[in-house]
């Protein structure tokens, strides 16, 4: 028997994380009656969420998605922008982590929420790498600022980031690789500091690169690419 929030997330409705939330806002049963993190299931155990069964955990399936802008990763079935409306394979996946709506690039999108809750949790360090088109030249002063950590208000609270490395790539774009999944956490860093971000692409997510996948493509991991981020 496994804990409720992990039989959620390894059915591929969601992370692991995201089943918490759901649990903790009523919005579970378990046989029905309202499920607690401390319940544990199996398969003879009927689990609903919003009124819909879960089906026992499937498979598991492993994408590389290009985003373009203007898609929601929320998967919102009633919000015509989310990226459910744009995942057209046959199996139910599920995005890990968040590309906001204004972001490009790569994304992952899988059912297994083991290895989700492992790459979003913020004890790991996993390394995301974008590259970001600024209004005004990159100077020496904003890299090493930006590398240091920025703070910033957001939320009414002062967050300072974590050390990142950051790199120019010509006049107006630099790299940047966090281990932070902070929200909007480039655009605030780069306002904190006078610039505003033009155009902002992920190309990189640990062992896992965008390469020349098309923008809205889905491409499914190879058997040694999964191998790899399991073994992060």
């Amino acid at each position: 028997m496994i804990r409720i929030a992990k039989y959620i997330a390894d059915s591929g409705l969601c992370s692991r994380r995201a089943a918490c939330r759901l649990i903790e806002s009523g919005q579970v049963q378990l046989n029905d009656r309202a499920a607690l993190h401390t319940d544990r299931v199996s398969d003879n155990d009927t689990i609903v969420v919003n009124g819909k069964t879960i089906d026992p955990p499937a498979e598991y399936h492993y994408y590389l998605y290009n985003k373009p802008i203007g898609i929601d990763c929320v998967c919102n079935p009633q919000d015509a922008d989310s990226i459910l409306h744009q995942i057209n394979i046959p199996v139910r996946v599920f995005p890990v982590g968040r590309l906001d709506k204004d972001s490009h690039g790569l994304m992952l999108l899988t059912n297994d929420g083991e290895l989700c809750q492992r790459l979003l949790h913020p004890d790991y360090y996993h390394e995301k790498e974008y590259r970001v088109t600024v209004d005004k030249p990159v100077t020496e002063h904003f890299l090493g600022t930006m590398s240091l950590g920025v703070s910033y208000s957001t939320s009414g609270k002062n967050v300072t980031t974590l050390p990142c490395q950051v790199k120019r790539q010509s006049d107006n774009v630099f790299l940047i690789t966090l281990t932070q999944g902070m929200n909007r956490q480039i655009r605030r860093m780069s306002k904190a500091l006078g610039y505003r971000v033009i155009d902002l692409q992920r190309l990189r997510m640990e062992s896992l690169h965008l390469d020349d996948l098309p923008c809205n493509q889905i491409q499914a991991l190879s058997g040694s690419q999964v191998l790899r981020l399991k073994q992060l």
